[in-house]
Order: C-alpha cells, then structure tokens, then sequence
C-alpha cells in the first residue's frame, strides 16, 4: 500500500484528463462554435502566453510561502470552474477568457510537482518516482483521447467539459491529503536537478510546462544578443536559438492541426481517436527515447530527429490532400506520429545536452532564458499560425513550418560548429 506521504502523487493522474482533455476539446468548440483557425490560433496563443507569466508567478509564490497544497487547491478550483463556465459559453471571446485563465492555473501543477517528489523522497530515489509521475501523466493523456474519442461519438463536444470537471474534482480530493513536509525545497533548486528537468522537457505535448528558475533580465540574453551582433561569446545561445526556433515551427503545426482536421471533414469522435493514436505512440517512443540517445549520442540523436519532424509536416501539407478519404486519413496518421516521433527524441535528448552546456553554478538563469525562448517560440508560433493560414492557406503554413524547422537544425549545427572548435582550441 501506499505510504499516506506518497499517496498524494495519484492526483496527476486525473488531471492530466483534464488538462489533456481541455487541450484538444477547446480548439473543437471553437469550430464548433463558428471559429475558424484565426480563433482557433487566438485561443492557444493567449493560453501559452498566460502559462508563461503563470510559470513565472506561481514560482515566485512557491519559493516565498512553500505553499504547495494551497496552490494546487486555488489552482484546481479556478480549473474546476473554468471547465463549468465552458460549458454554460456560447461566445468565442469568453473562451478566449477562460483559455488565458486555464493557462495560468494549469502550469501551476508542473513546479508543485517537481517540488513534491523532491521533498517527500530521498534524492536516490527522485528518478524512480519522476518517472512514476511521468507514467501517470502518460495514463491520464491516453485516458483524456480515450473518453474523449467514445463521449464525442455518441455526446455533443460541450458535455465533455463535464468529464473534465469531474476529473478536476477528483484530483481536488487527492490534494487534500498532501501534508506538510518536513524541508524545503526551492523552485531553483529544482535547476541543479536533472531528474527533475528532464521531467519537465522530456514528456509534454505542446511543453505547456514553462519553468523559469529564474526570471531572466536583458543581460542574461548576452549570449543571443552577440550573437544577433555577428559575434559569439558563447556556443549556447545558438542552443538557445534552435529552441525558439523549433517550438516555433512545431506549435505552427499543431495549431493548425485541429482546424485542419476538422476541414477534411473529420468528426469529433475521430479527431480525438488520431490523438489517441498520436499519445500511445508517443507514450513508446519515450521509453526508448533513453536507448536511442545512449547509443547515438545527444547530438547525433537531436539531429536524426528532425527528419521524422519535418516529413511529418509536409505529408500533412501534401500528402493529405492527394488523396480521398479513408485513404488520407493514412497520411494524417502517419504525420501525426513522425511528429512525436521526432519531438520525444529531441527534447529528450535537448534536455541533456543543455545540462551539459550549462556552466556549473548558472543553472537556474540559463534554465530560465531557456524556457523564455521556448515560451516565445509557442506564443509566436500559435499566434503566426492563424495570420499565415487565413492569409495562404493550410498547406503554405506546413511549408513555413517546416522551414523553420529547417532553420532550427541549421542553427544547431552552428552550435555544434563552435562547440567544436572551442574544444580543438582548448
């Protein structure tokens, strides 16, 4: 049986539904609700945009009261009743409202958990449980498409903001038995940890889980700046680059993939099956992810990994609509995949790689300009999405994200080009 200090690890579980679930129902109700991908790429712009200065504040709150029980109870609560005020909306701009509100509670789950499992368990032992959360998180994403695939068939989209309620709820109850621990453990301690980290970089879809353990300042973004200046003072803001850059392209796919899916004239039922799919394959790949990397190293692996990314966006630009349905549907499947195919393999491999980038005893502000990279290559990515599409249209948005793809890997390799020489000159 579970010790009652460890019980309270359960509560990922239920709402990982209901974060997974909210990440795939809302963009469909607002289709649903006659948006197209200009609303559609609103929603999830101003979702991450919120999530961002969430991670940031909910950090701060953390790191000064230790309340992790009280925030997980306010942060659950306001989730609970955004999920009841989406079901009672008929009017896009209140969804807007409601997605900038379940940005900034959602996040607060990702550093309460890494504080958590830091605190309530001896330090030999926080990979072990990193990964239990990881696994309970992977159940609750495939549950989320699961239900989400049967209650759409037979129920209108709008009831399954109820699953998520309840889910919300129940993770509300296991909370309650989260007690006090005995020390503590600041957010940027959490920095010094690479258990912790890769939990963070390693397993989220859209990476909703922005961590700053430390609020960057201008001067921390020395290293890009010189490099924008046509200097290099250091091979780590090219890394920093190649972050923005592929957040950037990845999240301009997957926000055009919903309203693209439902203008091939998929059902609801049927769109949350293709991310069910997407999520089991995910789920394998980052178990082998680890093999992967220990035998071809973190930069050769980061490197291989943009070619199942980038043909995934161009099968769904191309490919796709070649053919009639069932047969495209094969496609969208196949882009899906290759899609986390090649994130579960470089954002693990990434992670590692930035570790060992970092100079010892700057954790925390490299840490923190690299989640500021990332956030502003989602929010920018979402946001161009629904400009470029409505513009060119679906397949012109595939190409551009693909080229900024394209753009990532090359910027890597200038990193790994300096990173070279460094060590010759050395």
């Amino acid at each position: 049986m579970e010790p009652i200090s460890k019980r309270w690890i359960w509560f990922v579980f239920p709402i990982n539904i209901a974060a997974e679930g909210l990440h795939t129902v809302i963009p469909l109700f607002v289709i649903r609700l006659g948006g197209g991908i200009s609303e559609v790429s609103v929603v999830i712009a101003v979702h991450y945009g919120t999530a961002a200065l969430g991670s940031i504040f909910w950090g701060k709150i953390l790191d000064k009261y230790h309340a992790k029980k009280a925030v997980l109870l306010v942060a659950f609560s306001m989730i609970l009743l955004s999920c009841m005020w989406l079901y009672y909306t008929d009017q896009i701009p209140i969804v807007y409202a409601i997605s900038a509100l379940t940005g900034l509670f959602l996040v607060a789950r990702g550093p309460v958990t890494q504080m958590l499992v830091m605190e309530t368990s001896p330090n030999n032992q926080w990979s072990k449980f990193f990964a239990r959360t990881s696994i309970l998180s992977t159940f609750g994403s495939l549950g989320a498409m699961l239900i989400g695939a049967v209650w759409s068939f037979y129920f209108d989209t709008r009831q399954y903001f109820l699953i998520c309620a309840i889910s919300t709820g129940i993770a509300i109850v296991i909370s309650l038995q989260i007690s006090k621990t005995h020390f503590h453990i600041e957010r940027s301690m959490i920095a010094h940890s690479i258990h912790g980290m890769q939990h963070i970089f390693s397993h989220f879809r859209f990476h909703n889980h922005f961590v700053f353990p430390k609020v960057p300042e201008l001067y921390d973004f020395k290293h890009i700046i010189t490099i924008l200046k046509g200097k290099v003072s250091h091979e780590i803001g090219f890394l920093f680059l190649t972050n923005f850059m592929f957040y950037f392209g990845s999240n301009m796919y997957f926000t055009a993939l919903t309203p693209f899916l439902k203008q091939l004239g998929l059902a609801d039922s049927t769109v949350f099956t293709l991310y069910l799919i997407q999520t089991c394959v995910m789920a394998m790949i980052f178990f082998l992810a680890p093999k992967i990397i220990g035998r071809l190293g973190e930069e050769r692996s980061m490197i291989l990994a943009y070619a199942p990314r980038i043909i995934g966006i161009l099968v769904a630009g191309f490919l796709v609509n070649m053919f009639l349905m069932p047969h495209s549907l094969i496609f969208v499947i196949i882009s899906m995949c290759l899609m986390v195919l090649g994130f579960s393999v470089y954002s693990t491999a990434n992670s590692v790689l930035l570790f060992k980038t970092i100079p010892k005893g700057f954790e925390g502000t490299y840490l923190g300009v690299n989640s500021s990279m990332i956030g502003m290559g989602v929010f920018g990515g979402a946001l161009s999405t629904g400009i470029i599409t409505k513009s060119f249209g679906y397949t012109e948005t595939f190409l551009i994200a693909s080229f900024v793809l394209a753009c990532s890997l090359f910027l890597f390799r200038l990193y790994l080009h300096h990173r070279l020489s460094g060590r010759t000159g050395n």
